[in-house]
């Protein structure tokens, strides 16, 4: 790949880390065990995320009720891919992993935005080891442009940025968090959005929807509203 944003920025701005966006389902069957099963089973399992933690940043949401199809998710985040792999393969392999089923996982890479420029405040992406805060919700979705955003010239490209940036900054309490998965996944970035009221990252949706950069969007979804817990209320809410 040679276009501008798929280059490699210089070193001096990277900061490589990788999320891994893992979302799952409890099969029906779940719900039928008795009591003392599940809660063993559960146990089993907050074992295995604890011991993961010391190396592996984890979250923990709650999508019971607000989707048919996911129960909840899990981020996590490492400088290391290979890191996933045991955690994953130790979780399915729980008593509470059999009952488990995986419709949505997204791999992305964290880095400065190259239409950024010279631009910078505080926390922004890139400019030290991104992580999520502590918002109440996040928004998450895989995205794709167009192959036509990149035969456009990078000047032009920067400035439909630039109008969507400012856009973004009319919405403050809403903190974006853009993964790239160039080769690495099926789609091109996995977008996340952090906040505490539902309703402020729908206006900004919406508002973003007429900006010229948006005209190249060619997927975006699903789109994943998700319930910050602790990973204890994460697995009492699947039953």
């Amino acid at each position: 790949m040679t276009d501008q944003e798929t280059q490699k920025p210089s070193e001096d701005v990277v900061v490589k880390r990788f999320i891994k966006y893992n979302f799952f389902k409890v099969a029906r069957e779940w719900r039928f065990l008795g009591p003392k099963e599940k809660a063993v089973a559960r146990q089993e399992f907050l074992t295995i995320l604890n011991r993961h933690a010391s190396d592996i940043e984890l979250q923990y949401f709650s999508l019971v009720g607000l989707r048919r199809d996911v129960d909840f998710m899990v981020t996590a985040g490492s400088p290391d891919v290979q890191s996933f792999l045991g955690l994953f393969s130790d979780l399915v392999s729980t008593s509470l992993g059999r009952y488990l089923e995986t419709p949505y996982s997204y791999l992305a890479m964290t880095r400065r935005s190259t239409y950024l420029g010279s631009h910078s405040h505080p926390g922004q992406e890139g400019s030290g080891p991104q992580s999520l805060s502590g918002s109440k919700y996040l928004f998450v979705y895989p995205f794709v442009k167009k192959r036509e955003w990149y035969s456009i010239a990078f000047q032009e490209r920067q400035r439909m940025m630039a109008e969507h940036f400012k856009i973004g900054h009319k919405y403050p309490k809403i903190k974006i968090n853009t993964g790239y998965s160039f080769g690495l996944d099926d789609q091109e970035f996995v977008l996340s959005f952090e906040g505490d009221d539902p309703s402020e990252f729908l206006a900004l949706v919406e508002e973003l929807r007429g900006s010229d950069a948006s005209k190249y969007t060619q997927l975006e979804t699903p789109i994943f509203t998700c319930l910050r817990v602790t990973p204890v209320r994460m697995l009492d809410l699947v039953g």
